[in-house]
């Protein structure tokens, strides 16, 4: 029995699912199994990179979600409106759904699990995360025996090119994203990107699938890379670190708390990366996902993060997977089916997410310090107040006639660690904290 599927949208994505399905030769036997019967695009006249017959083509999306005669509905339009409205009215007539739209799930998942749940049927969403790396259903099924500890990773390939070439050429964030930009790297608004959003949609979903939750996005602290400065690589790689915008969703052993299992630390931030891990060497658009477990150990996951091809492949994925399951069961077209738990996302709980006051983390901070008698000493009183521990404090040299002074500190906690920011910022001795990272 032929999986018949109606794409919403064909664009990048979509024209590159297309190709997929229309030329099965030499790829897995489920392929063909796939039909393409509707697809919903904005205009009926725009050239196409695909060949589908004009009488498959309708702008009226909504009446591809409600035709009985499609089995499956695959959104890859983006954006959050329609989407959202379409792949619930899809659920609520009995349709699967697969889609690329992390931003959809990351804030609406709640509502659309749900329904999936009632309806019997499934959300598949390997695409909305790493592009074609395969990091989903690894976490669902192969990886779902481990007691996961932390899901680390570099999931946005513009910011990840951004800081590459910062690295290499000792270049300034806005001149490289303007180039970005005319590459086609970035988009003309990077906000979403560069700000850390993008990132922590993605971090979200994985969370909430690797430790068996739904996540609150407004509880993914999201900092983007903005202010890192080309003298913020060039000091990181002296200390022996790369700095990467690193996704981080790991269980929070530093608090005592009545169900500890579900008390977590979610967040994106720059970091600062030992060169010897194995993040610091994911250069480019790449992206790399990190997962440490029990019994496990790391496992890493390493490709390419978005584009026609790779999303498309992963998109593809989770329909041969649903089409390996609707054919292994027997009941009639149309009727709801019994979800697969291997498939399904059907916890129901919200994971309690640690607020970033209480996270516990390595700091650097490069600060210009009038060039007075003392200062250091100052700094490691004040430090020192505060239960700050430094590992390492280095006089670089002098910028607008004030020393520059870059210290690394030991894992401290973030409210002390802040705490005593504000303090050196009233005193007469600090002209300016001029940066402030994480350190993995």
């Amino acid at each position: 029995m032929a999986v018949r599927i109606g794409l919403l949208g064909l664009g990048t994505v979509g024209t590159g699912t297309a190709k997929i399905l229309l030329d099965p030769a030499e790829r897995h036997p489920l392929v063909k199994d796939i039909e393409i019967v509707r697809v919903g695009v904005r205009s009926l006249d725009k050239p196409r990179q695909v060949e589908i017959p004009v009488e498959q083509l309708t702008t009226d999306l909504e009446s591809i979600v409600t035709d009985p005669d499609v089995d499956a509905v695959v959104e890859v339009m983006g954006g959050l409106e329609p989407a959202r409205s379409l792949i619930l009215k899809a659920i609520d007539h009995g349709k699967h759904v697969v889609t690329a739209n992390k931003a959809v799930i990351a804030r609406y998942g709640n509502e659309i699990f749900t329904a999936a749940n009632e309806a019997g049927v499934y959300v598949l969403l390997e695409a909305a995360v790493g592009g074609g790396i395969p990091v989903i259903q690894p976490l669902k099924q192969a990886l779902g025996v481990n007691r996961i500890h932390a899901v680390i990773g570099i999931v946005n390939g513009t910011t990840n090119y951004i800081l590459t070439r910062m690295q290499r050429e000792g270049g300034d964030f806005e001149p490289i994203l303007a180039d970005a930009q005319r590459l086609g790297y970035a988009e003309a608004d990077p906000s979403a990107d560069v700000d850390g959003l993008d990132a922590a949609d993605k971090i979200a979903i994985l969370a909430s699938l690797a430790f068996g939750g739904r996540i609150k996005l407004s509880e993914v602290y999201a900092e983007g890379i903005r202010n890192v400065t080309a003298a913020d690589i060039a000091y990181a790689n002296r200390l022996g670190f790369v700095i990467k915008l690193l996704a981080i969703a790991r269980r929070d052993t530093s608090l005592i708390s009545q169900d500890p299992l579900e008390q977590l630390q979610i967040r994106v931030h720059p970091t600062l990366v030992p060169e010897n891990h194995p993040l610091a060497s994911v250069n480019e658009v790449y992206n790399a996902i990190l997962v440490e477990g029990d019994p496990i150990g790391q496992v890493m996951f390493f490709g390419p993060g978005a584009g026609s091809g790779p999303t498309a492949s992963a998109v593809v994925s989770d329909l041969i997977n649903l089409a390996a399951n609707l054919k292994s069961q027997s009941s009639p077209r149309g009727e709801a089916k019994v979800a697969n738990p291997l498939l399904a996302c059907s916890h129901q709980h919200y994971c309690k997410v640690s607020p970033m006051a209480d996270i516990v983390s390595r700091f650097y901070v490069r600060l210009l310090a009038r060039d007075e008698p003392g200062v250091i000493g100052k700094l490691g009183t004040c430090f020192g107040n505060h239960d700050v521990s430094l590992e390492s404090v280095v006089q670089i040299g002098m910028r607008d006639n004030c020393s520059e002074i870059v210290i690394v500190s030991h894992e401290v906690k973030e409210a002390n660690f802040q705490t005593a920011l504000d303090e050196l910022r009233g005193t007469t001795a600090i002209d300016s904290i001029a940066s402030v990272l994480r350190v993995l």
